[in-house]
């Protein structure tokens, strides 16, 4: 059984006591909610800070991107060896850093080799561009982001996928639950044919993409989608624990 997972992947928001904030303000009800693993993305700067304020919760800690090198002469970046003293998931691949940093998929799959290497739980974030989702090409970007990614990656139950349109990100326009889930089957069946049926059956994919309390549920309630990478709505205490409420009371697992 997939144990539902929602993560908040704050991006460039929110200064170190900010973040300190918003964890105050969700900490106890979010800790309380059963069912459903809880994963909060804050940027680096306030990583530590978050990771004191979680200690002996159920809530865990993400980070949002990760060198592939554990050192070195690579001014500005983050290795695996830094995150995980600090943090159990790392989001990789989404598509602002695909398109407004130029990652590559050959980048994203060194950096998920690496994240899988020091012991952290990569997030693969997948999806096509509106252009692309317009003149049918889904299937075909989706299928080489994944193989890419993927590529010489050994079977493991560490990572979790999340289907992320990029037409949908940020811009209020959600994918329809009927599209997402049918996407979202399409990448069990190449997890299926890179690994084997019953790895892909067990591995968690997540849709994001302007997900809100008023649309969680319909997303949620479809069997392929195992809970929700949720951006901006993250940000907002009440509209993320509600999320996260109603991801429980449809397909909460015990965890």
């Amino acid at each position: 059984m997939r144990v539902p997972l929602v993560a908040g992947n704050w991006k460039m928001n929110t200064t170190v006591i900010e973040a300190e904030e918003l964890v105050y303000d969700i900490l106890d009800t979010l800790d309380r909610i059963k069912g459903v693993e809880k994963v909060l993305c804050p940027p680096f700067v306030s990583l530590a800070a978050i990771n004191m304020m979680l200690q002996g919760s159920s809530i865990k800690l993400g980070a949002q991107n990760m060198h592939f090198e554990t050192k070195g002469a690579y001014t500005g970046e983050i290795s695996p060896l830094m995150l995980r003293e600090l943090c159990e998931f790392v989001i990789l691949g989404h598509s602002e850093r695909r398109w407004y940093f130029g990652e590559t998929g050959e980048m994203i799959n060194k950096k998920l080799n690496a994240a899988l290497t020091h012991g952290l739980k990569p997030i693969l974030c997948v999806g096509e561009r509106l252009e692309e989702n317009e003149t049918g090409r889904t299937e075909e970007i989706v299928r080489k982001q994944v193989r890419t990614a993927l590529n010489d990656i050994k079977l493991t139950p560490d990572l979790v996928v999340a289907y992320e349109p990029v037409w949908a990100i940020g811009t209020g326009k959600a994918a329809s639950s009927k599209q997402a889930a049918a996407t979202i089957k399409l990448i069990r069946s190449i997890l299926a044919e890179l690994w084997n049926k019953d790895i892909a059956q067990n591995l968690r994919i997540l849709y994001g993409g302007s997900v809100t309390s008023n649309n969680i549920a319909e997303f949620i309630s479809q069997p392929e989608i195992d809970g929700a990478l949720v951006g901006g709505a993250s940000l907002k205490a009440e509209e993320f624990l509600n999320i996260v409420t109603q991801t429980a009371e449809i397909k909460g697992k015990p965890v």
